[in-house]
């Protein structure tokens, strides 16, 4: 890529490029000098980023909005007003403080929210590659400005709007901007174009539009508009106005909590309405009617969904493993099949030159050790068929041993020029590089798919067998082989296939890509975990299953190959998969029939893809999963989960974590719902009972300052379960909010209601105070409520849930609680204005053993519907 720098007057922000046909070397390239570093520091600063109006932050402004529009809040500031009304100063301040605190626990949780996402999306971040000073850098897309030099590739998204100056069969999809779905062919851009860039709707061809996709080829571009000057930026404001749509998962908790503040609304008019006609307290019925519906809304489901998922996939990025759609943790715990790739996941795509193998002689690679000059040739055209500036590990590995070993050779060709290239395709896995040498004639270099390349030889069927069992002798020591063949067509001669070429075969060259070191220990996870592990690859089947076999694969149902696939119906290949775990030579097309395949077998389909053609495998798949560094646009875009360390360890830790985050969000929605049925029964029942009112606001307010922060504190960072790793995959059916986990709530909160109830009954029998019985009952409810934290975060914990550093939250919670219910009790001032009295000492003991028991019974009662629920077969 070879480039004359125009004069600063003649471009439009002062670093152009040549509009003059691309060269490339065949040693190391002469790039663009692009922008300097000081340059970019000052422009940026003068431009601004690259990037559009952030819509998914939310400010604290908007935060704040959301708080005041909560029915929670506005019951609380009712209750307030109530009582200020009443001229009962005490209570309302105090109600009113509640709300204080009540704002900063929301804004709290927000915040912890919205800072795990600012750490998401700057890992998330598009990236760019860019020419500085010379040299070629990969940096943030938002730091690119006006009149930098970067690269566009296929299946990448275009950073900014900009001028063509150099590319090889670019096509770029502007549907986004244009509506039509036909990709546009780009050229060169040349001086009678001019410096202002047309509107795309105007087919301009010299020009590329930020957020457009390039469909194939690739080039470089310089860039003229960025951020909030680019076409797209233009109409960022209506993009501005679109909010993004919940989830399934969102609405279904959003109707869940409408549908109880629907029926509380109901329920308290009616106390209001019969407290006001029995007693002719409409006041107390009033009071009594806001606590009621205060107890009923279970306004923290979608809260701690929130905060789960947010800080969850804030998790998932510390292992290295970025969640684009929260949706994906849930299907994470679920996933049975994981198909991965073999290339930069099982092993390091660390690609070495292993071999040169002509019809003469096989030469192994060392270092140090000068190579006979009968493979000179093989590596030379191996090398012109490579792109330097490409991120194939065998095109680099190529290169680097090329340049070390045929330093000072004739071999090497700085002076000759790429004139065309012939892409890879699906129907020819080989690739062609044109070039002309300094005397005019050309040269064509071409390396492939050894069957691929036999073909564009023309070789018999007979040498063809021969070289392919050879081939399949060098992969079945777990090297990949590509041939490599050359062609001299006459001067000035032009075609238009790679096939219409008379290539000459020189030779094989064998790489190695070692095992990662994670690997066979992951695939062991995996397998104790009830999930299969499915390697599939474009490699020769015999380097699969070398490879396979070494990661520990079960490799006893053979190999696949993309042509079976091809060939097989949909019952047939859905049988297949049931026992064969090696895929070799496939395409994309075949990744997307593996996954419909497996999905029909009731697999949970987890799907490893990097190139534009992985998409709709991708999507298929229940877990898309993208290579972060090697993948393209589509791949992210179309994946639920990137990897940011191509390891597939990676994948089975994202698995763990994902188990994790699902188990603790089950157990805070088990007891979201266990203690709203004590709160809401202990406001409602004694009103019908015709006794005093037990549970007032404020003692409502008190238990949700305790439910709050063990929502999104304790329960959050609750440890894993000891075998999280050694239970088979969850079932499809059993989602985090489901009818079994509400019945186990059910059972817990209702056993621990029938005794706070049962112990406020007593004390008033037995002649107690009103104030002492509703103390008893409000302290047995706050110990309750604590000891049905403690033993959810034990579930398949056991007690050490309680003792390590998981728990300290939950036990600075209860200390707090523990103090702040202390005071309550014992000091006068907190005593009056919460309506407490001082019970015995002996009363506080009994209330407190009937509570523990009850809340024992409950968990034993929820732990038999799990252990139902469990054992039930998938519907």
């Amino acid at each position: 890529m070879v480039a004359a720098l125009h004069a600063e007057s003649e471009a439009p922000t002062g670093a152009g490029i040549s509009a003059s046909p691309p060269q490339a070397t065949q040693s190391t390239p002469t790039l663009p000098r692009g922008l300097s570093d000081a340059q970019a520091r000052q422009r940026l600063s003068l431009h601004g980023p690259n990037e559009v109006g952030d819509t998914q932050k939310r400010g604290l402004a908007r935060t704040l909005r959301g708080v005041f529009s909560e029915p929670m809040f506005l019951l609380l500031l009712a209750a307030a007003a109530i009582y200020l009304l009443l001229g009962d100063l005490g209570e309302g301040l105090l109600l009113a403080f509640f709300a204080v605190v009540t704002v900063g626990l929301v804004v709290m949780q927000e915040r912890r929210s919205e800072h795990a996402l600012a750490a998401l999306r700057t890992l998330s971040a598009p990236q760019v590659r860019v020419v500085r000073d010379g040299r070629m850098a990969r940096i943030p897309a938002r730091e690119l400005v006006p009149g930098d030099i970067f690269l566009v590739g296929e299946g990448e998204r275009v950073a900014a709007d900009g001028i063509v100056r150099e590319a090889v069969g670019l096509q770029v999809d502007e549907s986004l901007l244009t509506g039509e779905s036909v990709p546009v062919d780009k050229r060169v851009w040349q001086v009678q174009d001019g410096l202002a860039m047309a509107s795309p709707e105007r087919n301009a061809s010299a020009f590329v539009y930020a957020s457009t996709l390039a469909i194939t080829g690739h080039a470089v571009i310089e860039s003229v508009a960025t951020g909030a000057g680019t076409q797209v930026g233009r109409i960022g404001a209506s993009l501005a106005a679109i909010e993004t749509a919940p989830t399934p998962l969102e609405q279904h908790l959003r109707r869940l909590v409408r549908v109880f503040g629907l029926a509380a609304a109901a329920i308290c008019a009616v106390i209001v309405v019969v407290y006001g006609l029995v007693h002719g307290d409409w006041m107390q019925g009033l009071l009594s009617a806001v606590a009621i519906g205060m107890a009923m809304l279970p306004e923290e489901f979608p809260m701690a969904l929130a905060v789960f998922l947010s800080l969850g996939a804030w998790r998932l990025a510390r292992i290295k493993v970025l969640a684009r759609r929260p949706a994906v943790i849930e299907a994470l715990g679920a996933a049975t099949v994981l198909c991965v790739d073999k290339t930069g996941t099982l092993t390091e795509n660390r690609m070495q030159l292993s071999r040169l193998v002509t019809d003469e002689m096989e030469v192994g690679i060392e270092a140090g050790k000068d190579l006979p000059e009968a493979v000179h040739r093989l590596l030379e055209f191996g090398m012109l068929a490579s792109r330097r500036d490409g991120s194939d590990p065998m095109d680099r590995a190529l290169l680097a041993r090329g340049d070390a070993l045929l330093a000072g050779t004739a071999h090497l060709h700085p002076d000759w020029t790429l004139t065309r290239e012939f892409p890879l395709s699906p129907e020819l896995l080989a690739m062609s590089h044109e070039w002309t040498d300094a005397a005019g004639r050309l040269r064509v270099a071409a390396k492939g798919a050894p069957e691929a390349v036999f073909d564009l030889c023309h070789l018999d069927p007979q040498r063809s067998a021969d070289l392919l069992a050879r081939v399949k002798r060098l992969a079945a020591q777990g090297l990949r082989v590509l041939a490599v063949a050359e062609a001299c067509p006459p001067r000035g001669e032009t075609v238009a296939h790679q096939h219409d070429h008379d290539f000459t075969l020189l030779g094989l060259a064998a790489f190695e890509d070692p095992l990662r070191d994670s690997v066979p220990d992951a695939v062991a996870q995996a397998r104790e975990a009830g999930i299969t592990v499915v390697m599939v690859t474009g490699d020769h089947a015999a380097t699969a299953l070398a490879i396979a076999e070494q990661a520990g694969l079960d490799v006893r149902g053979g190999v696949l190959t993309g042509a079976d696939i091809a060939g097989f119906g949909e019952a047939e290949l859905a049988r297949a998969v049931r026992h064969v775990r090696v895929f070799a030579r496939v395409m994309p097309e075949h990744k997307l029939r593996l996954v419909l395949a497996l999905r029909r077998n009731g697999e949970t389909v987890a799907m490893t893809g990097d190139g534009v053609n992985d998409a709709p495998a991708l999507k298929a798949a229940h877990v898309g999963i993208a290579m972060g560094i090697r993948g393209t646009d589509v791949a992210r875009e179309a994946a639920g989960l990137v990897l940011l360390d191509e390891d597939f360890g990676r994948i089975v830790g994202g698995v763990r974590m994902g188990r994790r985050i699902f188990d603790n969000l089950r157990k805070v929605m088990t007891y979201i719902t266990a203690i709203h049925v004590p709160v809401a029964g202990l406001a409602l029942l004694p009103l019908l009972l015709g006794l005093p009112p037990l549970m007032l606001p404020v003692h409502v307010v008190l238990t949700e300052m305790v439910i709050d922060p063990v929502c999104s504190l304790a329960f959050e960072g609750a440890a894993e379960a000891p075998g999280l790793m050694r239970r088979p995959p969850r079932r499809t059916d059993d989602g985090i909010v489901g009818w079994s986990m509400l019945w186990q709530g059910l059972a817990q909160g209702s056993c621990l209601l029938a005794a706070t109830l049962g112990v406020y009954m007593l004390a008033l029998q037995a002649g107690r105070d009103t104030d002492v019985a509703r103390t008893l009952a409000v302290v047995g409810l706050t110990f309750g409520n604590l000891m049905l934290v403690a033993a959810n975060m034990a579930i398949g914990n056991g007690l050490r849930a309680l003792s390590g550093r998981s728990a300290r939250a939950f036990w600075a919670v209860a200390a707090v609680a523990a103090s702040a219910l202390a005071t309550a009790v014992l000091v006068p001032g907190p005593r009056r204005l919460l309506h407490f009295g001082v019970p015995a000492a002996e009363d506080l003991v009994l209330a407190l053993v009937t509570v523990a028991l009850a809340v024992g019974a409950g968990i034993t009662w929820s732990g038999r519907l799990r252990s139902a629920s469990a054992s039930r077969p998938p519907s």
